[in-house]
């Protein structure tokens, strides 16, 4: 009996249908709900024998299973005594059973159901008591832990509880394996609330949510609308907007990333008219409720079916089910719902579909058309030298830019804040050593690869580490892009992830391996108008969208601390890292990218002279501070736009999905397309790149100096090979990445360039740095560098973003102790460190001669 039920203009629509009814005509209230090893197990429970009027409740101890939804319930044994309106939670080591009542007393033994699959048995594991008995409560699990919140230690409201108790599973089997009393929830003593587990942009919290309470009234009953969030860790509790009905003894679950679904409840209009109405009773409010964690809006998410109250909703099979409950007071069903959301929204059309298509064709256009003036590596590489400076800024800034920069930015600030803004303000201060150290340097060797310096200033074989190590982190780049890319964008167009991967892929392998290093400039500065132009014109229709405008924007903003730029703290775990940390981290990242990323350095050597390299690094640098501010402010702009519509925001998408999804079902036709495009091409001048420069270190690290090649011809030709085959792994790997349970395309990222990029900055950092270091000493910081990023991404909480810079200190430190016991160089390090710079290239930006290429023969 399939039912689609939705409210006018919501995204989400709620598809209702049913499983195979419980095998009890009458139905429990109050049984213990879970799953388990992939079966749905429903046990205990309490009904009214038919005619339900004249009959006392009755408390039950039946268990039924349910493998699959093809199979027939199981009817397993027993409980060990009959048991309801306890609280219940799935984990992963069974269906935690906790408390409840038997008619007579309220207990406070806790145990595990766990079904064997195999043997078609339904085994009980003992767990901690409860510190006091507890009925009406509700529970979830978050990590590893159950929390429990709520409750009467006995049969009248006036003994609800104000507990909030948790007990760690990861601890069991210790004998810190018990129950811990909490910080009880402001809002003080209730009984039959709800209680779930979601993120809230920043971290996990509990939200206990409604419930009933006793008063000093005339009927002795508050019907309670209240919701609190419990930070497990701030430990802290901070109240949020109330829900609009009493939704006492309901059913609740976590969806998608952010979303609360409260599918039914009692919101206590008839509470005393039960025994007047009897059978006349229309049950409860069918409307469900859905709640957004991080812009704190409830909004109606639809017309149900049936509302069966104290029952739970669990998931299932990647589907929400709600077996059994009470319809109406004394009324059971032995019903079983399914509930699954489906998204709706504007159709991405054929006009969008059109301005993509023949975008993406364009840029292919432009590699071919570059194809006739490249005739050999330097042309292919480094584009002749004749690359406009204003050009090759762009794709500097494009290249730093990316897609994760439009998706994963504009998220991370609807979700938080603009903490993470500051890093991007350092870019313009590290983009002073790019030019007046890094430059200098590349452009004196004339690199075509940025790992040549590493063998002038060391020796082949920490080039060679450079180069592997550069060539494996940007294959994986590839592959990130394009997977993280896909997701978001699988909400906006009719793609899936796995067939925008491979257009982005096909696309950018096509124009990249025709046109080379110019095509990928070229391409790069178009990307970068569109790409800036968009996000204006969203920018724009975002705040316009919001109740009171611009001034409805900053206000709402700034009183929820969207703007909120610092945190002043010592904090380098969590989200709310410590101002310091950005900024040394930033420092770290952006050291790391100006003078050991090919894709960045292959720029310096595009251009005409030193003096035009370094107007193309000022380009980006400029371009920086506007951009950060824009995608920043799209953020921003996105929760205030979406707290004024909470009924717009679907519930199936990620956070990394909330601006492709507003491109496509708030744009108009053809800027929609045009956006996605955008989007589209940032991503593929970010793979563009990658393929390009790891070619580039390949052939001019791996493949020249053991003259793998008889002639330049012959080099040419494995150019466009390798940038073929580059590219076609990086596609491949995409398609493995797709990773929908994500939570943050910009912390995947950034942990992503920390492990790589850490260690190559450091090197670089060494080389220009010291002159003591030798080539020993760097390949064991290198080494020691690697192990210490691969320590602090598996067995630390230490927040990704200060991982580059971890890694450049770790590689500096142990690099120079280790020099100590190698005989010094004797090698001529003029123009090699800061300390042996020419006095001409230390105070000039000229044009340095070029010496000879050391291994190209270019």
């Amino acid at each position: 009996m399939p039912s689609d039920m939705a409210v006018a203009g919501a995204r989400t629509t709620l598809q209702w249908d049913q499983l195979k009814p419980l095998p009890d005509e009458l139905g429990m209230a109050g049984p213990f709900v879970g799953v388990h090893n992939d079966a749905l197990i429903v046990a205990g429970g309490a009904n009214f024998p038919q005619p339900v009027w004249d009959n006392d409740k009755q408390w039950r101890d039946r268990v039924f299973v349910l493998p699959s939804e093809d199979a027939e319930w199981i009817v397993a044994d027993p409980l060990l005594e009959k048991r309801a309106y306890g609280c219940s939670v799935s984990t992963p080591v069974g269906v935690a059973c906790l408390g409840g009542n038997d008619g007579e007393n309220t207990v406070a033994d806790a145990f595990l159901l766990q079904w064997n699959a195999e043997t078609q048995f339904l085994q009980r594991e003992s767990l901690p008591d409860l510190p006091e008995p507890c009925a009406y409560g509700s529970a979830t699990l978050c990590g590893n832990v159950i929390y429990l919140a709520g409750g009467q230690s006995d049969s009248g409201l006036d003994s609800a509880m104000e507990n909030f108790w948790a007990l760690d599973l990861s601890l069991q089997g210790t004998n810190e394996f018990a129950w811990q009393q909490l910080t009880p929830c402001p809002g003080g003593p209730r009984a039959f609330n709800l209680t779930v587990c979601q993120h809230n942009g920043f971290n996990d919290c509990i939200y206990i949510i409604s419930g009933r309470a006793e008063d000093n009234s005339e009927n002795g009953v508050r019907f309670l609308k209240d919701v609190w969030a419990y930070s497990p860790a701030s430990n802290s509790w901070k109240q949020c907007e109330d829900v609009p009905r009493c939704v006492m003894a309901g059913t609740a679950i976590s969806a998608s990333q952010s979303h609360i679904y409260v599918f039914g409840g009692d919101d206590g209009a008839r509470f005393f008219l039960a025994d007047e109405l009897k059978d006349e009773h229309p049950g409860f409010p069918r409307t469900a409720l859905a709640y957004h964690t991080i812009t704190d809006r409830w909004s109606e998410a639809g017309e149900t079916p049936t509302n069966q109250v104290t029952t739970a909703a669990v998931k299932w099979r990647n589907q929400i089910v709600i077996p059994t409950g009470e319809v109406r007071p004394r009324v059971r069903t032995p019903k079983v719902w399914r509930v699954q959301l489906q998204q709706q929204g504007a159709a991405f059309g054929a006009v969008n579909s059109g301005v993509l298509c023949l975008y993406l064709l364009a840029m292919v256009g432009v590699g071919v058309y570059f194809t006739r003036y490249v005739k050999d590596t330097d042309d292919y590489f480094r584009g002749g030298k004749t690359i406009p400076w204003w050009a090759a800024g762009c794709s500097i800034f494009a290249t730093m830019l990316s897609s994760l920069t439009f998706t994963g930015i504009p998220s991370k600030a609807f979700a938080q804040d603009w903490t993470y803004a500051i890093g991007n303000f350092m870019i313009p201060v590290v983009a002073v050593l790019a030019v007046f150290v890094a430059l200098p340097f590349f452009r004196r060797i004339d690199a075509t690869s940025a790992y040549e310096y590493l063998e002038k200033r060391f020796n082949r074989a920490v080039r060679l580490f450079g180069s592997a190590c550069f060539s494996l982190f940007h294959v994986f780049r590839m592959a990130v892009v394009m997977s993280l890319t896909a997701l978001a964008l699988s909400v906006a167009t009719p793609l899936t992830p796995g067939q925008s991967v491979l257009l982005m892929g096909v696309l950018s392998i096509l124009y990249c391996t025709l046109g080379g290093i110019e095509a990928v400039i070229w391409t790069d500065t178009i990307q970068t108008v569109v790409l800036l132009g968009g996000a204006c014109i969203a920018l724009g229709m975002l705040v316009a969208g919001v109740d009171g405008g611009l001034s409805g924007f900053v206000s709402n903003a700034t009183v929820e601390g969207k703007f909120n730029a610092v945190n002043l703290n010592w904090d380098v775990t969590s989200q709310h890292i410590a101002i310091w940390a950005i900024i040394l981290g930033a420092i770290g990242q952006n050291i790391s990218s100006y003078t050991a990323d090919q894709a960045v350095v292959q720029r310096y050597m595009t251009t005409a002279s030193e003096k035009l390299a370094a107007r193309a690094i000022w380009t980006n640098a400029v371009l920086t501070i506007p951009a950060t501010l824009l995608f920043f402010g799209i953020g921003t702009a996105l929760y205030c736009f979406y707290q004024s519509h909470p009924d717009r925001l679907s519930s199936t998408i990620s956070n990394d999905q909330i601006f492709p999804f507003f491109i496509a079902t708030e744009m108009p036709l053809g800027l929609a397309g045009l956006i996605v495009a955008a989007i589209f091409a940032a991503a593929q001048s970010t793979i563009s790149t990658s393929m390009n420069s790891v070619a580039t270190a390949i052939v001019t690290d791996f493949l020249r100096p053991f003259s793998a090649c008889r002639s330049e011809k012959g080099y040419f030709r494995a150019a466009r090979l390798c940038t073929f085959i580059v590219g076609t792994l990086g596609t491949l790997l995409g398609l493995v990445f797709v990773d929908p349970q994500i939570k943050s395309l910009f912390d995947t990222f950034i942990v992503v360039i920390g492990l790589f990029m850490g260690v190559l900055g450091g090197l670089f950092v060494l080389g220009a740095a010291t002159t003591r270091a030798t080539g020993q000493g760097a390949l064991v910081g290198a080494f020691g560098g690697a192990a210490v990023m691969f320590t602090l991404w598996y067995a630390t909480p230490v927040n990704g973003y200060v991982f580059t810079t971890c890694g450049i200190l770790t590689c500096l430190t142990l690099g120079y102790g280790a020099s100590y016991l190698t005989p010094p160089s004797t090698a001529d390090l003029t123009g090699l460190t800061i300390h042996t710079l020419p006095v001409s290239l230390r105070n000039s930006t000229a044009t340095a001669p070029a010496t000879e290429h050391m291994t190209s023969g270019v």
